[in-house]
């Protein structure tokens, strides 16, 4: 039986670049979660009848908002519901799910690398047919919608067994639960050389990986060490966890140090180091003695992507963020292919992959990917960089001071300002914006201005136009700044600044990064007051 219930509207529903975030709390109030999933299907037309998959991160509360997700699915009229065993489907498979089986668009329930439990982090995103995040047009109308409903429909129906893999119907719609692994595994391998990378891990190659008691547990223990042949426990803390075990599942040098710390032990480290987060779209990546920035891997994935099977006859073109350094840039250039630098937020990089302009996208996030979904994924970056140790026969370290060699380094870093109070944010932006004209041409120390601008991004594809992503300031041989406010957090602002520097000449890449970068780092300060509007002596995080 179908119900219609009234409802009042909630006026902080605005979906953010990936989604609708907040504490696990407020989504528990009443008709919250069923107000936003309403919105959703009242901004779709012509589902009736056509397939949803619905899954997520399995993190706290997700699979309550399952339940009532399927239920709402099969009142507004879907025809088929494809749901993870256990509720459990990370971002990138559920994008795979969406486009094997042309899905009509998906429901993923996550916070991506956000912290997880009972007064923590919740999330929900809509993906379109083509597996990628929703566009504006339709998180403007979702909104929109979610500030004048005053009704929702639900079936009223028991809940469903989640962890047997099966078909049931509520109320006429089919409602399938699958494994949330097999096509995703499936998939990696019509990518990659297995052969290859199995035949590396048969010559004593060591590997450590952590899921960070997220997502990616299942899809690591299944493909890297069944399918892979990697010793038992190549993969730690594969269980996904509600609370991600009481840790905060980023795959960086400040939540990931452990993993950092044995990488860096001499002779006795592993060969390669890598972690997912909480869905399972981001990586670190680590060699014995080396970290390497998402920007350089996005580069040197790039450059080597043709050492893959899927890959074989080269990519179409590269796409980065703006925050991204100009590393990838360098790389494009060399292989004379197309450069697109977009907003941050991966579904920018959806026409540019729909319409074949593109084949590898990345973000200084730690978010990588292909064509082969439109999500950035985790385990993908991962499994690439195995193809290439496997088949280059060098170490990770070795590649990547070949890769400085060949292309110069852009020493790069990104500084978090956390939870800071949102008008002091707003504030030091609006500060920014109103010195950019007066900036080119002025000298900072031994710095000099050439650019500065508020970036806005013209898509070559539908021709849309986003405006205010982020200050840029460039400087004279390559150097820049660029402050921008996230949009992932669910308290406060987040005030990010990223600091790049190009560096040609090969004697000087092996300077400290921080050192490298600290004329620039006192001019970020100088420019934006950050300490004065702030209050903050240093930044929360630095990667």
């Amino acid at each position: 039986m179908i119900s219609t219930v009234a409802t009042t509207p909630f006026g902080d529903q605005k979906p953010g670049t990936s989604g609708l975030r907040k504490k696990v709390p407020v989504f528990q109030q009443p008709n919250y979660a069923e107000n936003f999933i309403q919105s959703i299907f009242d901004s779709l037309e012509n589902f009736n009848g056509e397939t949803l998959v619905i899954g997520g991160d399995g993190r706290f509360y997700n699979r309550e908002v399952i339940q009532k997700a399927i239920k709402m699915a099969a009142a507004n009229g879907f025809g088929k519901v494809l749901v993870g065993k256990g509720g459990i489907l990370s971002t990138p498979a559920a994008s795979h799910v969406i486009r094997k089986y042309k899905a009509f668009g998906g429901i993923i329930l996550s916070a991506s690398h956000n912290p997880g439990g009972p007064t923590e982090d919740f999330g929900i995103k809509y993906n379109i047919g083509n597996g990628g995040p929703a566009p504006e047009k339709i998180t403007d109308a979702i909104f929109a919608r979610s500030k004048v409903i005053d009704t929702y429909k639900i079936v009223d129906a028991t809940d469903l067994d989640l962890d047997v893999i099966g078909s049931v119907t509520v109320e006429g719609m089919a409602v399938e639960v699958i494994d949330p692994v097999a096509d995703y595994a499936a998939l990696m391998e019509e990518l990659f050389d297995f052969g290859a990378i199995r035949n590396l891990f048969g010559l004593g190659f060591r590997m450590v990986f952590d899921a960070m008691s997220a997502v990616t547990g299942p899809y690591a223990k299944e493909i890297i060490e069944r399918r892979l042949g990697a010793p038992e426990g190549t993969v730690r803390n594969f269980i996904p966890l509600p609370d991600f075990g009481g840790h905060h599942p980023d795959p960086n040098l400040v939540h990931a140090k452990q993993l950092y710390d044995e990488m860096m032990a001499g002779d006795a480290a592993p060969d390669f180091g890598a972690a997912s987060d909480g869905d399972g779209d981001r990586n670190l990546i680590i060699g014995k003695g080396i970290f390497v920035t998402p920007s350089d891997s996005l580069a040197i994935l790039a450059a080597n992507a043709d050492l893959a099977p899927g890959y074989a006859g080269g990519i179409a073109g590269i796409a980065r963020s703006m925050p991204t350094s100009a590393a990838a840039d360098r790389v494009a250039e060399k292989l004379g292919i197309g450069m697109y630098e977009t907003p941050t937020g991966w579904k920018f990089f959806g026409n540019l992959l729909d319409a074949g302009k593109v084949t590898i996208c990345g973000e200084e996030s730690a978010g990588t990917g292909s064509n082969h979904v439109r999500e950035k994924d985790g385990l993908w970056a991962v499994l690439l960089w195995l193809n290439i140790l496997a088949v280059r026969g060098e170490n990770v370290l070795d590649i990547v001071t070949q890769h400085w060699a060949t292309y110069g380094r852009n020493y790069y870093s990104r500084h978090d300002y956390e939870e800071v109070d949102s008008d002091a944010a707003n504030g030091l932006i609006a500060a920014l914006r109103a010195k950019l004209e007066s900036l080119p041409g002025t000298k900072i120390g031994d710095l000099t201005v050439t650019a500065a601008d508020d970036f806005a991004y013209h898509d070559p594809v539908d021709q849309s136009v986003s405006k205010n992503q982020g200050i840029r300031i460039l400087f004279e041989g390559g150097s820049r700044i660029v402050f921008r406010l996230s949009g992932t957090g669910t308290s406060g602002a987040t005030l990010r600044v990223y600091i790049e520097r190009y560096e040609p000449d090969a004697s000087r890449h092996d300077l400290e990064t921080q050192a490298a970068l600290s004329d620039l780092i006192a001019t970020a300060e100088s420019i934006a007051d950050i300490r004065v509007r702030t209050g903050r002596d240093a930044p929360s995080v630095i990667t």
